[in-house]
């Protein structure tokens, strides 16, 4: 969906933020945008971690119960 904006798109969604909140507040916008990124793919990456800790864990398990 995002990528069928192309740039003149991108200008007039600027352009129209600039209207709407004005020039002091964008830059806090983008800020506090670019932290809640940050934080998501912070999480995301740490789930996506713990989870492929359990499927070691359950293949490790596994492989121990064939041996027996």
């Amino acid at each position: 969906m995002l990528s069928n904006i192309g740039i003149p798109g991108l200008i007039l969604i600027l352009i129209i933020a600039l209207i709407v909140f004005g020039p002091k507040k964008l830059p806090e916008i983008g800020s506090a945008f670019g932290k809640t990124l940050s934080e998501f793919k912070r999480t995301a990456t740490s789930i996506i971690d713990d989870e492929e800790e359990v499927i070691e864990t359950k293949k490790k398990q596994h492989s121990l119960y064939e041996d027996k």
